[in-house]
Formats: structure tokens, C-alpha cells, sequence
């Protein structure tokens, strides 16, 4: 044979002589490092996801997801998944269905919690998201849509954000992610590589691609323990309505104050923590228990359940005084 083809000759699929070609023995060893850490991660985690189709008192609803984290049948999913429904019904993976009901729901976090006696139960790994790094790989598990258990992944493109939930109060560390996320997938985990719940999804910006975000797990367990323990989360109230404001330059240079923004009190609840303070219309509140206050959602991280019926510093202004009130906020009260 002339040398100048031996090497087409070498080269057709047909031919025996070829040595160097090799027949993997199964289709893992066609799978790398990224695609093994994902199938591992899903395989670990799927048992514990459900579908929660949702039915209200006029037969309408939606659906959404959720997942398992207690032997004993509780599930993690959204606030805005269960809200106003009057009948839950848990899908699993492997076409087990089965009825749930609602045990308490947070929507200043969007978190609920749900309660199943179905049979076979295999819950989640809660994992921690106080140890995430960004760039670490994320997987998100749900029902997009209504097509059952759809995986995507991506990284952890950020920590530590906040976004608003639908009462208007901050959501604090928040974990945004790249892994798609749609309709259908909101209360279904966020986990890691190895398949360990990070977050619960929660909710994308529609006018952009790769900004999906989850509440993180630390939270979500603060949240789980609260509605088990008390049917809700406890927080303090002091009783206004308030809205952020500039503060006036001269103000601001003459008492030294740390922050250029303000709460206005627009108007104080009769009989409130801030009635008996003293607290008017038109004060405006620079500072509480000596932490400056830029605006309401400052004020909302100060008023914990732990400050209820203690004695704060409340500085205001009023008009071009500063004084200095005292308030004792209070749990607040059933919505």
C-alpha cells in the first residue's frame, strides 16, 4: 500500500486492526467530575422532594414544590406556594401521592411548613449556608411548569443579598444562584454537591437571565423551629407606620448624626408601644438603642422577639430638636 494512505486505512471505524479505540464498559465512565458531583447530589436528594399541587375553597390553585426534612413527615416549602389553599397534595418521585396539611407560614421570609403522613418517607440532609463560598455549585430540584422533578445547576453567584418579600419587609441573606429556576420550582431545594439542602428557591427577576435566589437554610431552620413551636415567628412591634426619608443637611451637621436617612412617623397606632412613648407624627427616628436607623428596614432588624418588653432609646427629631424617648417594644400582634 502506498504509505502516503496508510494512515486512512488505519483510521475507518470498520476496520479490526484498529487497536486504539476502546468500548467504555458503562455509561459512568463517559461521566466527569461536574456531572458525577450532579447526578450523585440528585439521586441523594430526589426521595425527599414533592410536587404540592394547591386547591382553594373555590377549586382553583396552583402548584409548587417543597421537600421532606423530618422522619416524621414535615416539609419545607414557600410562603406564597401554600398561601390561601384549603387542600395540599404531596407528589413524590416515585408517583407516591398523599395529603399534607399546613402547620404555619411565615411570609416576612416566605417559608412554610407542611405535614404529611404519608407512607415511605426519606427526608433531606439540611446542610449550613453560613459555610458557602461563591462560585461553589448549586443544583435546584422542582416541578417548573409542572414537569416533575426537573434538575438544573449553576454556581452561587452571590451571599448575603436582600430582597423584598411580598409583605415588604427585607428577606436577609439571601443566596442568588445561576441554576434556572421557573414557575413551579419555588419551595423546592437548593443543594450542594453533596445533595445537602442549602436554601429553598424562592424567586428570579423575569427581565433577566442567571438572577434566581434562595432563603437560606440557617434561616429557613430558624423559621421552621418558630412555626412549630409558636404557629408563627415572633417579632417585636413599637406600633407606626413610617417612611424613609433624607434628613436635613443642617440637622444632620449640627447633632453629628451617622446617617443621612431617617424614618418619618406618618402615624402611631392608638394604644402602641409608640403612643405610650410619646412618638408623634412627623418624628422623625434617627436611632434606636443607640444603633443609628437609616430606614424601615433597618428598624425591622433591630426589633427582634428578643427586644420585646425591654426598655430602647428611641433618638428622634422633631422638627429642629433632637430628644430623646424611651419605648418597650411588644410581640407582635396576630395578623
Amino acid at each position: 500500500m502506498d504509505p502516503r494512505f496508510a494512515f486512512l486505512a488505519s483510521s475507518f471505524p470498520g476496520d479490526s486492526t484498529n487497536t486504539n479505540e476502546s468500548t467504555p464498559s458503562d455509561d459512568s465512565s463517559l461521566l466527569d467530575a461536574y456531572s458525577t458531583a450532579v447526578t450523585r447530589a440528585v439521586e441523594r436528594v430526589s426521595p425527599s422532594v414533592v410536587k404540592i399541587d394547591v386547591k382553594t375553597s373555590s377549586r382553583r390553585g396552583g402548584s409548587g414544590s417543597g421537600f421532606v426534612f423530618t422522619p416524621d413527615g414535615l416539609v419545607l416549602t414557600n410562603s406564597h406556594v401554600v398561601r390561601g389553599g384549603a387542600r395540599y397534595q404531596l407528589t413524590f418521585n416515585d408517583g407516591q401521592q398523599a395529603l399534607a396539611t399546613l402547620i404555619g407560614e411565615d411570609a416576612d421570609t416566605d417559608t412554610a411548613v407542611l405535614r404529611t403522613d404519608a407512607a415511605t418517607l426519606q427526608p433531606a440532609v439540611l446542610g449550613n449556608s453560613r459555610t458557602l463560598r461563591v462560585g461553589q455549585l448549586a443544583i435546584a430540584v422542582g416541578n417548573p411548569f409542572g414537569f416533575q422533578f426537573t434538575v438544573t445547576a449553576g454556581v452561587i453567584s452571590a451571599l448575603g443579598r436582600s430582597i423584598r418579600s411580598t409583605t415588604g419587609r427585607m428577606m436577609e441573606e439571601v443566596i442568588q444562584t445561576d441554576a434556572a429556576l421557573n414557575p413551579g420550582n419555588s419551595g423546592g431545594p437548593l443543594v450542594n454537591s453533596r445533595g445537602e439542602v442549602i436554601g429553598i428557591n424562592t424567586a428570579t427577576i423575569v427581565s433577566a437571565q442567571g438572577l434566581c435566589f434562595a432563603i437560606g437554610i440557617d434561616t429557613a431552620k430558624f423559621v421552621a423551629s418558630q412555626l412549630l413551636q409558636h404557629g408563627r415567628v415572633r417579632r417585636s412591634w413599637i406600633g407606626i407606620a413610617g417612611q424613609n426619608v433624607p434628613l436635613p443637611r443642617r440637622l444632620a451637621y449640627e447633632y453629628q448624626l451617622k446617617e443621612s436617612t431617617g424614618i418619618i412617623v406618618v402615624s402611631v397606632q392608638d394604644g402602641s408601644p409608640a403612643c405610650h412613648a410619646g412618638l408623634r407624627e412627623g418624628d422623625i427616628i434617627t436611632a434606636i438603642a443607640d444603633q443609628p436607623v437609616a430606614g424601615i428596614d433597618a428598624l425591622h432588624r433591630l426589633l427582634t422577639a428578643e427586644r420585646a418588653g425591654i426598655a430602647l432609646s428611641v433618638e428622634i427629631l422633631r422638627r429642629v430638636e433632637k430628644l430623646q424617648l424611651s419605648i418597650k417594644p411588644e410581640t407582635k400582634p396576630d395578623e
